[in-house]
């Protein structure tokens, strides 16, 4: 069912060291392999979608774990093993909510080449994902934000989740020029109240949705509210549909990134492939796959760090 449907996703692997206890005062910390995009791969194809992950890991010992987890979820490591070490997130929680703290500097998923993605077309796909934090800055965000735009040119679905840290962005203005020009090219735009805010200050939500779709090219945008839940636009129609219930909230680490791979696998499943169809998704369409990402979101959010549903789950 999913071997026209093949994903490829770049961007960020790196361990999140996780607040999940107090003790006499002090935090305690678990480790997890997280970041946004890598989350989301493994959520896809834990929903039965086909995933090729484009981004290095490290030789090292959280690399291990790291390529241990996406193997075991079912996707296909596509990019060479480096001696660079891991990236590291540190993940505290207040009341439930994530707050990150990121060391990145040189490590492995920044040692991206443009022959090594090159290679990666030549393989063929259905779609392109990438997001979060490689789009930041450097040499790697110039690349897959290149690497994004020849995607779309050669006829390959593009889906783009910002997935915004303001934390790590020392310059405003090249980064939003950044999204500006994907947003041009994306075919997908999924975003949290949080980003839209971060990207259009000082507007009500709804309005900087509005203003999200005026400055992006045709196709499907999607805004996730939390608790709020979620609203889609394609060309000729709008949906919205309820926060799935939670009765024992964990955390939301990875929320945002399984509800993301939960609308690439409702397409997969519902065979819509074609550009024009993604882009002219029905009220009714829309609607259904928001129901479905936010169920597989909710159920994410039952367990402390990131742990998307199997397909059988949902």
């Amino acid at each position: 069912m999913t071997a026209n449907f093949k994903i490829l996703v770049g961007g960020e692997n790196l361990i999140d060291f996780v607040e999940n206890a107090d003790t006499d005062g002090a935090p305690q910390f678990s480790a997890n392999a997280g970041g946004a995009p890598y989350n989301m791969a493994i959520a896809s194809a834990r929903q039965g979608c086909h995933v090729d992950y484009l981004t290095p890991i490290s030789q090292d010992r959280l690399g291990g774990l790291l390529a241990e987890r996406l193997s075991e979820s079912g996707v296909k490591l596509k990019a060479p093993r480096v001696d660079a070490p891991t990236s590291l997130a540190v993940v505290s929680l207040a009341e439930g909510q994530a707050n990150y703290q990121f060391y990145r500097k040189d490590t492995a998923e920044r040692q991206i080449t443009q022959s090594h993605l090159d290679k990666a077309l030549d393989a063929g796909a259905w779609l392109f994902h990438i997001g979060a934090l490689a789009l930041v800055d450097g040499a790697d965000g110039a690349l897959w934000e290149q690497f994004f735009i020849n995607c779309n040119r050669q006829g390959i679905i593009t889906s783009l989740d910002p997935n915004i840290r303001p934390i790590l962005i020392g310059a405003r203005a090249p980064y939003i020029k950044r999204l500006e020009t994907m947003f041009q090219y994306a075919d997908i735009i999924k975003l949290s109240d949080e980003d839209l805010a971060w990207i259009y200050p000082n507007k009500d939500i709804l309005a900087a949705f509005e203003q999200l779709i005026s400055a992006s090219n045709k196709g499907l945008r999607v805004l996730t509210q939390g608790a709020d839940g979620a609203v889609a636009r394609s060309i000729p129609a709008k949906a919205e549909a309820p926060a799935h219930p939670i009765q024992s909230l964990a955390d939301t680490v990875g929320a945002g990134d399984t509800f993301m791979a939960s609308m690439l696998a409702w397409l997969v499943e519902n065979q819509i492939h074609e550009r024009d169809a993604i882009h002219n998704l029905s009220a009714e369409n829309l609607k259904s796959m928001l129901t479905r990402a936010n169920k597989a979101a909710a159920i994410n959010c039952k367990k402390h760090g990131c742990h998307p549903p199997f397909r059988d789950e949902l």
